[in-house]
């Protein structure tokens, strides 16, 4: 029997590996081989006790017996782990690694393990919160045969993920624009309220489903880990394109607004829309005429808004909610978040849909489908326009947003996690009392947004 034999190793145990580890212990692998830095080597063994996992002081020591080895660990500390214990792997076993951003690992793959080691790597493009079922889960067969990829296949089938085939290069031009780009427009928003002092949920000028989403997404990401967001955006050379590109596309289209060149301004919006979605100016979108499904609608962005409402203030609150939402007209805003984002796959001839279908993040799914439910009606793309221009309630706004996302993509380029790390804890620290139940709101869209497939 095939899990009572092979050895499973992995290096890294924070959440990610310990996320697998638990669930190939509870899938009947009977030897998972774990370790964190040495001097966590007491307090883990203590911590998981009980748990069927095998806890062993160093990566030497579950490089040495494990038939597959997966690193778990950051993407800016791969190579100096790698080079740490790369010699010591079993001649013949199996390694990958399970970080964001591949084009370090590769580096350090090739550069420390031995040539009788067989690589295969993955990533699951999830955090570990979220159920792995369904989600999609990357292998890359990097230096392996068909029957060490199926191996690799077996023993991951306990994620009951979804299986996405790519190359390392493939993986990290997709995950730029899935996550990393995706981030950054969220990371701008919450640095532009916070710069405000305000809580957009407070304000009242954004009511209504698509503002909720930007709002508790923005909220979710600023709930977790900088270092989780950094190194998807400053080790990826895909992500440093992407996201200076999208800071370009935001600044572009304020001095059109600030300039007030609306015929200029709509011409641009619309070219994007034609680009990216492929429907023609005075077209309402659907998927009779491109063959692709609507990801949002009426009635989703309806839901949000009651689910966010009973969240944050009661399930009277969310009946209530729920009777108002049959007659709210949020009124219109530049969007310049949603626009920018457009614009921006646009000029990088980005496929989103060809993403989506590889290997998209629930928040990526929820990134494009407010997206798109923006640009499916020409009337709302213009109503956007319109107010960009003539309505300057959102021009501080607007402004916040453009200085922020110069900032991000400013650290991004020049690949300084402190300096980016600095830009993420002003907004959390702003954000941190209201956090938990952002987290909750979140989880809540999400899994009605699951229920929608």
């Amino acid at each position: 029997m095939e899990k009572d034999d092979l050895e499973i190793g992995i290096i890294g145990m924070g959440d990610m590996g310990r996320m697998y580890a638990h669930k190939l212990a509870a899938a009947g692998w009977k030897h998972v081989n774990v370790c964190d830095r040495p001097e966590e080597y007491e307090r883990l063994r203590e911590d998981l006790q009980g748990t069927g996992l095998n806890v062993l002081r160093d990566g030497h020591q579950v490089a040495r017996r494990s038939d597959f080895t997966m690193y778990s660990v950051e993407s800016g500390h791969i190579d100096k782990v790698v080079a740490q214990y790369g010699a010591s792997h079993k001649l013949g076993s199996i390694v990958g690694g399970q970080t964001s951003v591949k084009a370090p690992e590769r580096a350090a793959f090739e550069a420390y393990l031995p040539p009788d080691v067989h690589i295969v790597s993955c990533h699951s493009l999830h955090g570990p919160q979220i159920d792995s079922n369904g989600q999609p889960l990357v292998l890359i067969q990097h230096r392996a045969a068909e029957d060490i990829l199926h191996v690799v296949e077996r023993i991951l089938a306990c994620l009951e993920s979804r299986y996405v085939y790519m190359s390392y290069e493939e993986h990290d031009v997709v995950t730029a624009n899935t996550q990393a780009v995706t981030h950054a427009a969220f990371l701008t928003m919450g640095t532009a309220w916070s710069e405000s002092k305000e809580y957009p949920w407070e304000t009242g000028r954004h009511p209504g489903g698509i503002e909720m989403v930007k709002i508790y997404l923005c909220l979710r990401i600023y709930g977790a880990k900088s270092h989780v967001y950094a190194g998807l955006a400053l080790l990826n050379p895909a992500a440093r394109i992407q996201v200076t590109q999208y800071a370009a596309s935001s600044s572009d289209l304020f001095k059109l607004m600030l300039t007030s060149q609306y015929d200029a301004l709509v011409e641009r919006v619309f070219a994007a829309r034609r680009s990216v979605f492929g429907w023609a100016d005075d077209e309402v979108g659907g998927a009779d005429g491109t063959g692709r499904p609507m990801l949002m609608t009426d009635e989703m962005l309806d839901e949000f808004y009651v689910i966010a409402q009973r969240v944050t203030r009661g399930e009277q609150a969310g009946k209530e909610a729920a009777e108002a939402v049959k007659t709210l007209h949020a009124p219109p805003n530049s969007h310049l978040s949603l626009l920018a984002i457009a614009d921006c796959w646009h000029v990088l001839g980005v496929d989103p849909y060809r993403h989506l279908e590889l290997a998209a993040t629930p928040v990526f799914r929820m990134w494009i489908g407010v997206t798109q439910y923006m640009f499916q009606s020409p009337q709302r793309l213009l109503d956007a326009c319109r107010a960009a221009i003539k309505d300057t309630r959102f021009r501080t706004d607007d402004l916040e947003f453009v200085i922020a996302a110069r900032g991000w993509a400013q650290a991004v380029q020049f690949g300084d996690f402190d300096a980016y790390k600095r830009r993420f804890e002003q907004p959390h620290a702003f954000f941190k009392p209201r956090l938990a139940e952002a987290h909750k709101v979140g989880a809540e869209m999400l899994k009605e947004l699951s229920h929608t497939r």
